[in-house]
């Protein structure tokens, strides 16, 4: 019989999470790296470069992938024969190991974990708790995978009770372009089918953990139906032309996973959980003999791949008005210099609660820049950690006070906007930039200094105002209105042309 021991088992999950925050997958890394080579879009070209330059560069930093460093889960195989030299639940373990990972000073993890959900919603503090799923099998060891599951791909998850006869593949293809480049593509795609739906979303979130390998069923062929699905929509989802970032290109998924599970003959339960750019996960078995040790991958699955900024207009931030950025065009290159401020969710909600009651603002915004960014918090001589776009999309409602009121004239993020914000953006001759999400500590090194400037007790939601130089975005909604993420995947949906265009 085996005895697994508390301290062992808190300090493997303390590693794994530490570890998974600053290295990919080998398998993503390769599947990444395989669909930048026959992408035939510039602009999801470019967005797949700084991912996988991104990556390289955490890895070898030691500093998180993202900025969105998730919400904790551990998926746990407990052998019936094992036998525990613990005083802590298996729960309250993982959140141990959770919260020495996220605590640690010399590589600390952002903490974006709240409480009271419909409430105060205030930080814990230190990530926990996880989300703890326990299955006991037979045997004498203790299977763990851990993932971090950052908010943008988690927002975009689906669920629906089909009828028996509906098409799963027609209600996915309906779904995916729906959710937009939210979930930073290109990613993994997992669909749980059958049982119930708490067992259609859990099939889903644990398959969503297995290696990629799509490039292997597509050699044998499919030998069931779960496998006729996979093969199936991997072909028209990238068909869809979404792309790396919703830019526009060949590849939106690097694979796709189908679990299913008998069911109830009225229904069909199916949950479509995606997996972003930021794919973090880990697996170690503990046998009794300590804790698991997980080896780093080698510096050459890494391809040598580096930015060209050649064609990138220069930019002040300092100096610039709205004349300026009225010749900017969608889907331009720019390099940022200057001051930027930041803000999200909490700090956006504050602000026109504020203009609302006519009370004056604490940050003056006239001819500036907002940056949708939630940072690590930096160590050693860093201005700030990983600090990667958040979605734009859920500012949307406070974009046109802010925009019609403050003097605002441009905002960063990742992701399109709505169609209600791009008019607002057109009226007031704004302008919307996407930085690339997924690549949080590519960023971070254009931002030279960094102080708050509004609303301290927010904490990563604050109001900051960086000073960058050379931060890479694109443009995304010009002064005109123009969007790339409307233009871009319809362009290239009709260039693959596996799919009708529907021409509205």
């Amino acid at each position: 019989m085996t005895t697994i021991r508390q301290d062992d088992f808190i300090q493997s999950v303390a590693d794994a999470f530490q570890f998974i925050s600053c290295y990919h997958p080998v398998d993503y890394i390769r599947a990444l790296h395989e669909a930048w080579q026959r992408e035939e879009s510039p602009a999801a070209k470019d967005a797949m470069a700084q991912i996988l330059i991104n990556s390289r560069m955490a890895a070898e930093g030691h500093r998180p992938i993202c900025q969105d460093t998730g919400i904790c889960m551990a998926f746990v195989r407990v052998g019936m024969d094992v036998r525990w030299d613990a005083k802590l639940s298996l729960a309250e373990m993982v959140n141990e190991g959770v919260r020495r990972a996220y605590l640690d000073p010399h590589n600390k993890l952002r903490a974006s974990v709240l409480a009271d959900p419909d409430g105060k919603r205030r930080s814990t503090g230190d990530n926990t708790p996880a989300v703890t799923h326990v299955e006991l099998v037979p045997g004498d060891e203790v299977e763990v995978i851990v993932a971090a599951k950052g908010g943008g791909s988690e927002n975009k998850s689906k669920f629906a009770m089909l009828l028996p006869n509906d098409n799963i593949v027609d209600w996915v293809l309906a779904q995916v372009p729906a959710m937009g480049a939210d979930w930073c593509p290109p990613g993994l795609l997992s669909l749980g089918i059958g049982g119930t739906p708490e067992k259609a979303m859990l099939m889903a979130k644990w398959a969503m953990m297995e290696p990629i390998n799509i490039h292997e069923l597509r050699a044998r062929g499919a030998s069931n139906r779960a496998e006729e699905l996979r093969l199936e929509l991997f072909e028209k989802v990238n068909a869809l032309g979404i792309g790396a970032q919703g830019l526009g290109g060949l590849s939106t998924v690097l694979d796709v996973k189908v679990t299913d599970y008998p069911t109830h003959a009225a229904s069909k339960p199916v949950a479509l959980l995606p997996n972003c750019a930021a794919t973090r996960h880990a697996h170690f078995v503990l046998d009794g003999s300590g804790p698991a040790t997980l080896e780093p991958p080698s510096l050459a699955d890494w391809p040598a791949l580096t930015l060209d900024l050649a064609s990138s207009r220069r930019v002040d931030l300092d100096t610039l008005t709205r004349d300026d950025i009225a010749s900017w065009k969608a889907g331009e290159r720019l390099l940022l210099s200057g001051k930027l401020l930041t803000g999200r969710d909490a700090a956006h909600k504050r602000l026109t609660e504020m203009l609302a009651r006519g009370e004056k603002l604490p940050v003056d915004f006239s001819n500036r820049f907002i940056y949708y960014v939630g940072p690590v918090d930096p160590v050693g001589d860093e201005a700030v950690g990983p600090a990667g776009p958040t979605t734009a999309s859920r500012m949307d409602k406070f974009t046109a006070p802010l925009l019609e009121q403050t003097g605002l004239i441009g905002m960063v993020g990742k992701a399109g906007r709505g169609a209600d914000t791009i008019e607002t953006i057109r009226k007031n001759k704004a302008v919307y930039c996407i930085a690339v999400g997924g690549a949080a500590y590519l960023v971070s090194k254009a931002i030279r200094k960094s102080r708050v400037l509004a609303f301290e007790d927010l904490g990563m939601e604050a109001i900051y105002e960086f000073e960058v130089r050379d931060m890479p975005v694109t443009v995304a909604v010009d002064s005109s209105g123009n969007a790339v993420h409307k233009t871009g995947p319809a362009e290239w949906r009709a260039k693959i042309g596996k799919i009708p265009v529907v021409v509205a």
